[in-house]
């Protein structure tokens, strides 16, 4: 079971330069252990349970939302100038530079999907700033995991993905789905991206069967937003080495890692978290049955909290 609800003690904007402005907030206490919380998506923002994760008497949650997402500025779901110096290479820097302006001199990581991708890459970058990594919805930034999540998946959810083809072009629909939809997602014309918005989401449904529909799809502005920078990442392998992360995971020797990862969860199709595990120096992978692609379980939970208290009061 999650941790009380709680409010942040303070935040603000941060200015990462190139027009942008990174979001964040710290709840918890002030001089307790420093935990960065990583998103997914990309685009999705930080939501108020992701503070839930940790004791808030132990902890010194951080939170932020990446750039153009969330309380950030400017917002892919106003404008496609969000997507502009908005690449792993920045989001990294802006951690980097959150951290040292929040006087924080390590930290650890916590996150899921895209905040995986994107911690394991900081963590390889840095890793004399990281204290633990805990991490589920496992993922890298292997081709073949996009190809999964943009046409693997099409042979388990056929219906869905024939209308997801369906949203762009017939001479585009047996390319990189994700380039059309981002072609389309950049027309200015609301009458072109508006619908290529919804498609793309309908998708995203799709492939987490038994979950209900995330209701920040319906919001008008959370929806292109999202599907911007989804497409934005993917279409360019996430501005990433294709089978980086799993290279350089020997980086993280002497960081404990804890992977936690449901059986359900249609990522391990393409062996991601058995490839972590073996990958990671220190990693422990706790497969977590009957949960899939999301932390809205109770045995998702209970594993993630069972980590961070562990963690909580190691030096």
């Amino acid at each position: 079971m999650r941790y009380p609800e709680i409010e942040p003690y303070d935040s603000g904007l941060l200015d990462v330069g190139d027009g942008h402005q990174v979001y964040w907030e710290t709840c918890g206490n002030p001089g307790g252990k420093p935990v960065a919380v990583l998103h997914g998506g990309p685009g999705t923002g930080c939501g108020e349970g992701m503070r839930r994760f940790f004791d808030p008497d132990k902890y010194r949650i951080v939170l932020l939302d990446q750039r153009g997402c969330g309380r950030s500025t400017p917002h892919a779901g106003d404008t496609v100038a969000a997507l502009k110096a908005n690449t792993a290479g920045h989001l990294i820097a802006d951690l980097e530079l959150l951290r040292e302006t929040l006087g924080i001199n390590r930290w650890q990581l916590f996150g899921g999907s895209w905040g995986c991708v994107l911690g394991l890459a900081y963590a390889e970058r840095h890793p004399e700033r990281v204290t633990e990594i805990v991490m589920m919805g496992l993922a890298t930034d292997r081709r073949i995991e996009i190809g999964q999540l943009t046409g693997g998946l099409g042979e388990l959810f056929p219906e869905a993905y024939a209308r997801f083809r369906e949203g762009v072009p017939e001479n585009e629909r047996t390319g990189d789905l994700s380039a059309a939809y981002y072609r389309l997602l950049t027309n200015p014309d609301p009458a072109v991206h508006e619908p290529a918005a919804q498609g793309w989401c309908a998708w995203e449904s799709a492939m987490l069967p038994g979950v209900p529909p995330s209701p920040k799809f319906e919001a008008p502005r959370f929806r292109p937003g999202f599907a911007r920078l989804v497409t934005h990442y993917f279409s360019q392998g996430c501005f990433l080495e294709d089978g980086g992360i799993l290279r350089d995971a020997g980086k993280l020797a002497g960081i404990p890692v804890v992977l936690v990862q449901g059986i359900l969860d249609l990522g391990n199709l393409v062996g991601t978290p058995w490839l972590l595990e073996r990958a990671i120096p220190d990693a422990d992978l706790i497969l977590v049955g009957g949960a899939g692609h999301t932390t809205a379980v109770p045995s998702m939970e209970n594993a993630l909290i069972s980590a961070t208290d562990k963690f909580a009061t190691r030096a």
